[in-house]
Order: C-alpha cells, then sequence, then structure tokens
C-alpha cells in the first residue's frame, strides 16, 4: 500500500472585497478585516480552521503582490516562500493553477484543499469531518471534489450544485450560478441542490490535466514558465502569465465542464458573509431587529437596520427602516439594504470624482 500524499492548503486572498465598502478598501480588504467582530481576521480563522489538517509548513497563500505584507502580518507563522504573489486579479482559475504548478514542481503527489479567505463558519468540527472525508476519496479517485452546504433559505446570491444521487458523496449532476428567486425556491424545494462554497479538494495532477484539457491556452502558459518557478525569474515570468491569461472563474473554466466533479455536502454553519446585507442575517439583533454597536449607537423610530461605526464614534439615527448606515474616519454610506447592489455603482461614481482615496 502507498504511503498516503502530502496535504497542502492553498488560502486565495486576493479579492478586493468591494461589496463591504466602505469598510473594506484595496488597501485593506475584505479577508484582513474582523467583521464579524470574532477579534480575529477571516484570513486568520481561516488558517487556524485549516491548521487542523495541514502541517504549517504546507500552507500556501495565493494573494495580490499588494497584500505580502498583510498576509504576513496576520499568519505570522508562515515563511515569505509560502505567499505566492499575483501581479493582478485574473479570477479564480489561474489563482489555482499557479498553485497547482508550484505545488507540482516542490510535491508532484500532493493533495490539495483549496479555500476562500473571507468565509465564516460556525460549526468547524462537523466541517473538518466532512474535508476528511473529500481526502480520503481523492486519495483513491481521479477526482474533482467540491463541498457543497445544505440551503436554508431560497439565496440568490450563492451558486449551486446538483447532486445526481443520495450517496454521502456523489457526482455533480450541474451547477447553476445565483439563480432568480423563483428558481431558487424551486431548487431548495427539491431537496437535490446544494450552495456551492468555493471550497475544493484534488491531487495535483488530476487539477492539471483538467485544466490542461479544460483551458489548455491558461494551462500552456503556466507550464511554458514553469521551469522558473523557486528561481529568480519567478515574479518577471508571472507578470507575462498573469498580463496574457484569461480571467476566469475555476467554476466556469473546469468544473462546470469536467465529468470526474463530486461533492460532499453537509450543514455547518457556512455563510461568504458576502455583503452588509449577509451580515445583518448572520448578526445579533436588538428588539427592532437592528444590528449595531453596543455603545455610542442611539436609535429611535429605528427598524431592522445595521449600523457600522469606528470605536469611539457617537452616532444618532432617526426614523430609519431596513438600511444600511456604515461610517469610517472618511466615508459614509446610507443605503437601503434592498439596494446594496448598487454599492459597486457608488465605487465607480466617487473613483471618477475623487481617485483611489476613498476606495
Amino acid at each position: 500500500m502507498s504511503a498516503k500524499r502530502a496535504i497542502y492548503c492553498v488560502i486565495m486572498a486576493g479579492g478586493v472585497g468591494t461589496r463591504f465598502w466602505p469598510e473594506s478598501r484595496q488597501s485593506k480588504p475584505k479577508q484582513f478585516l474582523d467583521i464579524c467582530d470574532t477579534g480575529k481576521s477571516f484570513i486568520r480563522t481561516t488558517f487556524e480552521r485549516f491548521a487542523h489538517l495541514v502541517p504549517t509548513e504546507n500552507f500556501l497563500v495565493v494573494t495580490n503582490r499588494r497584500y505580502k505584507e498583510l498576509v504576513l502580518e496576520h499568519i505570522p507563522e508562515l515563511a515569505e516562500e509560502q505567499i505566492l504573489c499575483e501581479p493582478i486579479g485574473r479570477n479564480t482559475a489561474p489563482c489555482i493553477a499557479y498553485a497547482a504548478f508550484h505545488l507540482q514542481r516542490i510535491d508532484p503527489n500532493a493533495t490539495m484543499i483549496v479555500t476562500p479567505s473571507d468565509h465564516l463558519i460556525l460549526n468547524e468540527a462537523e466541517f473538518h469531518h466532512i474535508v476528511e472525508d473529500t481526502l480520503n476519496f481523492v486519495e483513491d479517485h481521479n477526482a474533482l471534489m467540491t463541498i457543497g452546504i445544505t440551503p436554508s433559505r431560497p439565496e440568490t446570491g450563492y451558486g449551486y450544485i446538483q447532486k445526481s444521487d443520495n450517496e454521502i458523496i456523489s457526482r455533480v449532476k450541474c451547477f447553476t450560478e445565483k439563480p432568480n428567486l423563483e428558481l431558487a425556491q424551486v431548487f431548495v424545494q427539491s431537496g437535490e441542490f446544494f450552495w456551492n462554497s468555493g471550497i475544493f479538494v484534488w491531487k495535483v495532477e488530476d487539477i492539471l490535466a483538467a485544466l490542461a484539457k479544460h483551458l489548455p491556452e491558461n494551462h500552456a502558459l503556466f507550464e511554458s514558465i514553469a521551469h522558473k518557478l523557486g528561481t529568480d525569474e519567478e515574479v518577471a515570468a508571472i507578470e507575462q502569465v498573469f498580463a496574457e491569461c484569461r480571467a476566469i472563474s475555476i467554476d466556469y473554466g473546469v468544473m462546470e465542464k469536467a465529468d470526474n466533479v463530486y461533492v460532499r455536502c453537509g450543514d455547518f454553519g457556512w455563510s461568504d458573509v458576502g455583503t452588509w446585507g449577509s451580515l445583518y442575517q448572520l448578526s445579533r439583533k436588538d428588539k427592532y431587529a437592528n444590528v449595531r454597536p453596543e455603545k455610542g449607537c442611539y436609535l429611535y423610530n429605528t427598524r431592522q437596520t445595521i449600523v457600522s461605526l469606528p470605536k469611539e464614534k457617537i452616532a444618532v439615527i432617526n426614523g430609519l427602516r431596513d438600511y444600511i448606515v456604515v461610517d469610517t474616519d472618511d466615508v459614509l454610506l446610507i443605503c437601503p439594504r434592498n439596494e446594496e447592489q448598487n454599492i459597486k455603482k457608488y465605487i465607480d461614481e466617487v473613483k471618477y470624482n475623487n481617485g483611489d482615496k476613498h476606495i
């Protein structure tokens, strides 16, 4: 019997978290913030979550090069060479390709766990159990594994995975991106559809084979510079590849096309905490269904509103219903909760008129 493969954890941490503006900024995006008020940033919590399964030296963080020092500040256990720096964001497929080619060089028999850096998981014991199941499965199968979440509501902001049977680990029938409310209701009622967590498990050779088959141009670009990884030429080579490679998610580029995709579903208190609205849903509310700081926030005739303030700041709010109020040192956002999809539009207008100073 062959020895068990080494397990590596790849944390994807290059996003800018625009939907949490003005708290999340280009200089310090969501993954480096403690938005859930747990006392730890999202990326720190992500590292600790997987540290139970993966040795510290087997972590990789793929991030924008401007965040390298922030990563080392939040996870000081890592060495500099464990941070893979993207020159520009190109979505998750190039990010994963970079990590996979890096691992192929140092440990071609590796198994990869790939995870976002900014999600919330409340039941970590159950989550660890599910990850162990996926690791055991890919050990013996040529499989691209994803983890699905039992839906608690017809959420239109998530992608969905349809299972093909009722086995604990099931072949994936199809992926559906962010359905409308009517379709999401059908999905939840059917019992066949699960939220897509964006957490993946696979062997390095299996994901590289899938990239070669389904994203051959991107694969060829990374393969052409593979011999430069780990050398003084890596930075310049990666700069060239990211300038030329196609920006595409791993879901669109590979998972929706491959025929060896499997899912392990479960319920472990997951949220991508992607918006102020999702934070509102997760947070403890007062008797008027408001989410607000314990001190310094005086609400009158205000209902179903989320308020975020800098420490030591006082806010007096009267007459709001279903609003988002976020105050920072230099930006104040007041927006109806049902219009938070416009935040990106607000950012564009602020940037057009004021430059990057407040973004």
